[in-house]
């Protein structure tokens, strides 16, 4: 079927609803574009990883062509997310519940391998699409009533158009500790997309597509002016690969700091960021910088140990004052849900799923932070002998 907009607000609302409850329920996910991949189908593919990582899902992007190097910096972004990256030569992880295509008007234009061939065949994967092209040379890809294929500037706008409706749905962004699904890495390579497609605007025609131009790029300044940055203009794609590099640096320099400090038990690799420390680092990094590494780290202590992972950290943002527990389950290792944790500790403060947890504790309730993650951690391994 040649693609076609999608006629109604309600149609869309609807398609966007479906894609979130597959974003919630599916774990396994792999994203592919179109061959030669240009700014929009790099930023989006990139974009939608981002958005799964906040759900704590295993994300592979499949990229086997040359990528211009001013997009290097996305593939960084994907790395301090743990979002792999993989080729034609790589071995695709199993257990693939869901694919994402991303950009691409039609099948033969798909960057796949002939093991992405037979996934997609397979009743069983469901198959996302997020596209702007429509008309002539187009036809859809993806499964019925999953397929955002609609008038857009970019592929990149209809993924900033999921996470838009995902943040207004405040109990499942509770549920999963999400604060905000628009984090600076997610806007970011949602406006290298639209930017690197439209020529800052000027390819624009329609009021709509000018409307969400104008979102996203507001949104952007925005950032940049808490990072202090003193020209705000986005001049060229340049700006946003400039701004990006310079946070690359920061989460770089803050995943080595947080790596000295790993600490190992029987089932943990941990880590604890105490008051003092976390001052040093808010006047060093932005939080969200922070918050990306802790992912990151979390997710790579939970492989090393080849068990489980904690992060314990100070929060003060937006006058928190609350230390912040966060701990993740090896992908590997099934033998224990998480969710029991939030019971042995009798835990009122807290949730997840089987393999991420979350729970806080108000920091005036805890005398020494290294001696009472000492006590959770011994906790949790009596539990699960």
């Amino acid at each position: 079927m040649i693609k076609t907009k999608i006629d109604t607000i309600q149609e869309r609302n609807r398609i966007t609803g479906k894609i979130i409850n597959t974003i919630i329920q599916r774990n396994n996910f792999l994203i592919c574009g179109h061959l030669n991949p240009d700014e929009d189908c790099i930023s989006s593919m990139t974009a939608f990883a981002i958005l799964l990582t906040k759900f704590d899902k295993s994300v592979q992007i499949y990229i086997d062509g040359y990528v211009n190097k001013n997009l290097d910096y996305l593939l960084k972004i994907c790395r301090f997310n743990s979002i792999r990256i993989i080729n034609s030569k790589s071995n695709i992880k199993k257990g693939i519940d869901t694919i994402v295509l991303c950009d691409t008007a039609k099948k033969s234009m798909l960057d796949i391998n002939s093991r992405i061939e037979k996934l997609l065949k397979s009743k069983d994967i469901v198959k996302i699409e997020i596209d702007h092209h429509i008309g002539r040379d187009s036809e859809y890809i993806g499964d019925p009533g999953s397929c955002l294929v609609d008038e857009a500037s970019s592929a990149s706008e209809l993924v900033g158009f999921i996470a838009l409706k995902l943040r207004n749905m405040k109990n499942i962004l509770m549920e999963h500790f999400i604060l905000d699904p628009f984090s600076r890495n997610f806007i970011l390579a949602i406006l290298t997309g639209i930017v690197g497609d439209t020529n800052m605007g000027l390819y624009l025609k329609s009021r709509r597509e000018k409307k969400y131009y104008e979102i996203f790029s507001n949104m952007y300044n925005e950032m940049l002016m808490k990072l202090t940055v003193k020209e705000t203009n986005l001049n060229r794609i340049e700006d946003v690969s400039n701004a990006l590099h310079r946070l690359t640096i920061q989460e770089e320099q803050l995943y080595a700091y947080l790596v000295s400090k790993k600490q190992s038990s029987k089932l943990f690799s941990y880590i604890i960021v105490n008051k003092v420390e976390m001052e040093e680092i808010n006047n060093k990094f932005d939080y969200d910088v922070f918050i990306t590494d802790v992912k990151h780290v979390a997710d790579e202590l939970a492989e090393d140990s080849g068990k489980l992972s904690l992060i314990v950290y100070y929060d003060n943002h937006e006058n928190a004052d609350l230390y912040q527990f966060r701990m993740r389950r090896s992908f590997n290792y099934k033998k224990i849900d998480l969710r029991n944790v939030i019971e042995i500790l009798n835990i009122a403060d807290g949730g997840g799923h089987a393999g991420a947890i979350g729970f806080r504790f108000p920091s005036k309730d805890i005398e020494d932070i290294d001696q009472y993650t000492e006590t959770v951690i011994s906790e949790v391994e009596k539990g699960f002998k």
